[in-house]
């Protein structure tokens, strides 16, 4: 096995060197160059590669490359033809140029009729190439689809097309077909006009239709004429985007737009860092600008093709031989080895100034990558690679873009649009008043302060810019009337300014014309109405759930119930108990019937209960009556506070629909009406019916008309506003209330013209402020602290759901007066005790009284005292006594008589205790 391996390979190693032994390239390979009389810097490219080919000895070691140049008028394709014919006459082996298509037409079809290799360096948008004609410029298909990705990626909406020629169209032909793909993409096509270096009239329209996204395809040397013009009509602001197609964007001057933050961009095929590149240099130094640029594409390209076919004949040396021929453009013969020749040059593969040449089996130049430049400051930076695989594909991260944003900021003074609006942009308050002329001197921030004014500061500390305030004319926030744009969003549109602050909704058709941030603040439509007045309050309100007659009633049952358990506890047996002397003893007296059925009413129970099955029944329906009533009771009271907190004859927005005494309606111009003419819900479309059809109109001219309609009309007429000012104005207006919740729900946000390069950076601004409760606190100092704030809640407006002390005042009322009663009785029943007394003892009922409070109101008296019930029974019994001697104070002496008395005789002798004097018998 090994020997069968080691014979073949001495058979090639011995084929090779026979090969090389007989044949060989000729010792001077002759170039054919065409190129016209503007062609002087390709002409030169051309000679350095002749040179850079004899100069490199890892290639055609043993053959010279010359090079035969004709020139011809660049209008005279006829010269150009016949100029060719001379020089292929002894022979050539390759034809490099020309660069005018009309030119191009005539070489090609000389060599495919010669076989003669045709090395091509210009643009030509074709899909069958040549027979002999290969091309090392990209293929225009390719970089229409680069412009084409980049568009896509970039997610503009539309742009307007700026070319110089037809053929500039047939180069962007992937980019023109793009809307039918990527769907909302408007283009708009404009030729730059012919026969003149002054576009300004065509730039006028540009600017006057507010497009800011522009694609430029114009010979190079127009790009910084077109630029300057521009310039001068202020089409290179902040907000203006230029894809120019040109692959040279890298070596325009852009030194007199240092200080304009306009985007250029443009793709790149030449990377000057590459080492193809750095070693050209280095044998020649770049000495040229612009198109004499050595690294211009078009002389780059040139020298790629001399390269290339070198490269293609050092393949071919190595393995067969080529003879040079003589030529005739009149005998038409073909030279011999074209095809040979053809073949290797097809199968490069060369590294070159323009990178990596490959041809593909049509023979195109279609494997290449692009740098896609973006201006930064005064030059061009490489930020993106595209590939016809990957598109284009950023190099920069999102954050380093942003970064970049924020860095543009820092050295701009950004012109902010606003208006004034409580409590968003409010006029200061001066005291003492200032005079109109110190006011003039002011500052806007010196003048006006607000929500916004502090919004923009807190931003400006965030994001680090600087910026200028002044007020849009008319004070209009922005809406679209007669196909144009009003108001702020107008200037934004203009860009006559760069941040628009107020209270502005992010709404879709306002999408469509300016850039939102964040919203800072989320809101809705709400429903603003007066208060209704409530009616005096009334002491004994705590009575109302109940009706009169149901008070009458309860009171007659209660009533009722307690004298017919004293009836029938006085004639049930069973309720009777035995005292111990020989009687019985009840204790349903009238009064403790009355406290049985008093305590069970009130739930508080009793200490006396019913014995008998009887009283029982009567005991266990009146406390089932009781359940009920107090139920009841304690039910419609909840419902009669609720419902007189609810006074208002509608609560929502169904509630307006339903009805016509209240009319409704909202600012003229703004996005509440804008929500009501574009609701898909019934009710919201019958509400904007009836406004629309409303005679008088119920439209005002603001938000200020709308809230003095609705106070004037007192309870006939609501308005509909966005709920943030709502709480602003009932906060400070304290016969205002909301209605209901909210119909929708949006937020505000800042406006920025459309596709600024700001938006993110300031959008990422006022999230970290909301994240820090900046928004929030600033929210709470000009809605509840400033200019009135919080001045309903001190006078009670906040209490809407606690009762006053002025409707509870009856029950105060009863406490009191049960209070006085109960001490009247007290007095009543100490008097009724203290009177025998008093009269026994000759004392004073005042001065037992007196004495009795004393005791009463003294804290150290302790809680024993005589126990009057005695005192009274011992004060009953020398009452008695005090009578009987009274009545007969000599039989009460003498009880048996005198001595010596017959008649006390007579009783002595009829009682044994005691002795009998002088007794005879």
């Amino acid at each position: 096995m090994m020997t069968v391996s080691l014979r073949m390979l001495l058979i090639a190693w011995g084929t090779i060197a026979c090969l090389q032994s007989v044949s060989s390239l000729p010792e001077v390979i002759k170039l054919a160059g065409l190129f016209d009389t503007n062609s002087a810097s390709q002409e030169a490219s051309f000679l350095r590669a002749v040179d850079a080919v004899n100069d490199d000895r890892t290639i055609l070691t043993k053959s010279l490359v010359s090079a035969d140049v004709g020139r011809y008028p660049a209008d005279d394709s006829f010269k150009a033809s016949k100029k060719l014919c001379e020089i292929i006459q002894p022979g050539v082996s390759a034809v490099f140029g020309p660069t005018t298509e009309a030119a191009c037409h005539h070489v090609q079809a000389l060599s495919d009729t010669l076989h003669v290799p045709f090395m091509q360096s210009k643009y030509a948008y074709i899909f069958k190439r040549a027979d002999f004609s290969i091309s090392v410029h990209p293929h225009p298909s390719l970089l229409s689809k680069a412009f084409a990705d980049f568009v896509r990626k970039s997610n503009w909406r539309s742009l307007i097309v700026l070319y110089e020629t037809e053929d500039g169209l047939v180069k962007l032909q992937e980019l023109l077909k793009l809307p039918k793909t990527f769907h909302g993409l408007k283009i708009t096509l404009r030729q730059l006009t012919p026969d003149t270096l002054d576009y300004r009239p065509l730039l006028k329209e540009i600017k006057k239709s507010e497009e800011t996204r522009i694609v430029l395809d114009c010979d190079y040397d127009k790009i910084a004429l077109i630029l300057a013009q521009a310039d001068e009509l202020s089409l290179l602001t902040d907000y203006h985007n230029y894809l120019v197609t040109s692959l040279d964007v890298d070596k325009i001057n852009l030194d007199a737009y240092v200080h304009h933050n306009v985007n250029i961009t443009g793709f790149r095929l030449i990377d000057p860092d590459s080492s193809a590149v750095h070693q050209y240099l280095k044998k020649f130094p770049n000495a040229g600008e612009g198109k004499e640029n050595y690294l211009f594409t078009e002389n780059a390209l040139v020298h790629d093709a001399v390269r290339v076919y070198a490269k293609a004949l050092n393949d071919l040396d190595s393995l067969q031989e080529m003879e040079i021929q003589p030529l005739s453009c009149d005998a038409g013969a073909a030279w011999e080895d074209g095809e040979k020749v053809l073949g290797y040059i097809k199968e490069v593969e060369y590294v070159g100034l323009s990178g990596e040449i490959k041809f593909d089996s049509e023979g195109f130049r279609t494997k290449f990558p692009l740098d896609l430049m973006e201006k930064v400051r005064n030059r061009l930076k490489k930020t993106a690679v595209w590939t016809e695989a990957g598109g284009v594909n950023y190099t920069l991260t999102a954050t380093e873009m942003i970064g970049q944003a924020v860095m543009k900021l820092q050295n701009k003074t950004l012109r902010i649009t606003t208006t004034g609006n409580d409590p968003y942009v409010m006029k200061k308050i001066f005291d003492p008043p200032v005079s109109p002329e110190a006011l003039q001197r002011m500052s806007f921030e010196e003048k006006y302060e607000g929500f916004c004014v502090d919004l923009i500061k807190e931003l400006s500390k965030e994001v680090k810019f600087k910026y200028k305030f002044y007020l849009v004319e008319g004070g209009g926030y922005g809406s679209f009337k007669n196909g144009r744009w009003t108001g702020m969003i107008a200037d934004l549109r203009a860009q006559k300014a760069d941040l628009a602050v107020i209270d502005m909704s992010i709404t879709s058709i306002r999408q469509t014309a300016v850039d939102f941030t964040m919203p800072y603040m989320s809101t809705g439509v709400g429903i603003l109405y007066k208060k209704k007045i409530p009616p005096p309050p009334n002491p004994f309100s705590f009575l109302q759930p109940l009706s009169i007659e149901v008070w009458i009633y309860t009171t007659t049952a209660y009533l009722g119930v307690s004298i017919v358990l004293f009836l029938l506890a006085r004639i049930s047996p069973y309720e009777w108990e035995d005292d111990g002397e020989g009687s019985a003893t009840n204790q349903w007296t009238i009064s403790n019937a009355l406290w049985f059925g008093i305590g069970s009413f009130l739930c508080q129970g009793c200490d006396i209960l019913p014995k008998t099955i009887s009283t029982r029944t009567v005991a266990i329906m009146w406390w089932f009556f009781t359940l009920i009533m107090m139920s009841s009771y304690t039910a419609n009271l909840a419902a009669f506070l609720t419902a007189s907190k609810m006074s208002s004859p509608v609560n929502s927005a169904e509630d307006l629909s339903k009805q016509t005494k209240i009319k409704f309606g909202t600012y003229c111009c703004g996005s509440t009406n804008s929500f009501f003419r574009g609701s898909t819900i019934p009710t919201y479309q019958k509400l904007n019916a009836f406004m629309e059809s409303a005679k008088p109109s119920v439209y005002t001219s603001g938000n200020s008309a709308g809230i003095d309609r609705v106070r004037k009309e007192d309870g006939l007429y609501a308005f509909f506003m966005e709920a943030a000012a709502i709480e602003y104005h009932i906060e400070r207006k304290c016969d205002l209330k909301q209605l209901g919740g909210l119909l929708d729900s949006k937020g505000y946000g800042i406006a920025l013209p459309k596709d600024s390069p700001y938006t993110q950076a300031i959008s990422q601004g006022v999230i970290r402020l909301i994240e820090k409760g900046v928004v929030t606190r600033l929210k709470k100092k000009w809605w509840e602290e400033q200019r009135g704030g919080g001045s309903c809640k001190s006078l009670g407006g906040g209490g809407g759901d606690q009762m006053s002390v002025a409707a509870l005042a009856g029950l105060y009322m009863m406490l009191i007066g049960g209070m006085v009663i109960a001490t009247m009785i007290a007095i009543c029943e100490f008097t009724w005790r203290k009177r025998k007394l008093a009269v026994d003892e000759n004392t004073s009922v005042w001065l037992e009284m007196w004495e009795e409070l004393k005791f009463a109101i003294n804290p150290f008296a302790g809680d024993t005292k005589a126990n009057p019930m005695a005192c009274d029974s011992q004060s009953a019994s020398r009452a008695s006594s005090k009578a009987m001697l009274s009545k007969s104070t000599a039989e009460s002496l003498h009880k048996y008589g005198q001595i010596g008395d017959e008649l006390s005789l007579t009783k002595a002798r009829k009682d044994s205790v005691y002795e009998r004097f002088n007794d005879q018998s």
